[in-house]
């Protein structure tokens, strides 16, 4: 999880969303990156740039908030993609923001998280004769 300069985040509520995420990756097999600072230029231009710094953007999502500027965005790569549609993306969005507008920063990352990695796992494969 990066933090622009400013964390809003006590070390209880870092440890929490830190925690979130690792689970939510063991849940999904994808890399979970979040954002919480100021977007330089254009949000999702930002976003998107930030996304492919990461060390595997094919396999990674990108939770990009700024709340200052009131912009969230999520980017998600190739892989992931396969899994997660574009309208589970825009229903994580969706419960960020209503959880952001309650003054929830904390909850509505972590309920996004969650709602992704849910969604982003791969379906379970039966195999004949099991």
């Amino acid at each position: 999880m990066q933090v622009a300069a400013g964390d809003p985040f006590s070390s209880a509520e870092r440890f929490t969303l830190d925690e979130a995420i690792r689970k939510a990756e063991q849940l999904c097999r994808a890399e979970i990156s979040v954002f919480v600072g100021k977007a330089t230029g254009e949000p999702r231009r930002f976003a998107t740039s930030l996304h492919n710094s990461l060390v595997a953007p094919a396999r990674s999502v990108l939770i990009m908030v700024d709340p200052e500027a009131r912009a969230l965005e999520v980017v998600t790569g190739g892989y992931v993609r396969r899994t997660l549609t574009d309208g589970e993306v825009e229903l994580a969005v969706i419960t960020m923001q209503s959880a952001f507008a309650e003054g929830d920063l904390v909850g509505g990352l972590i309920r996004g998280i969650h709602f992704i990695a849910d969604h982003a796992r791969s379906p379970e494969t039966l195999h004949a004769g099991e």
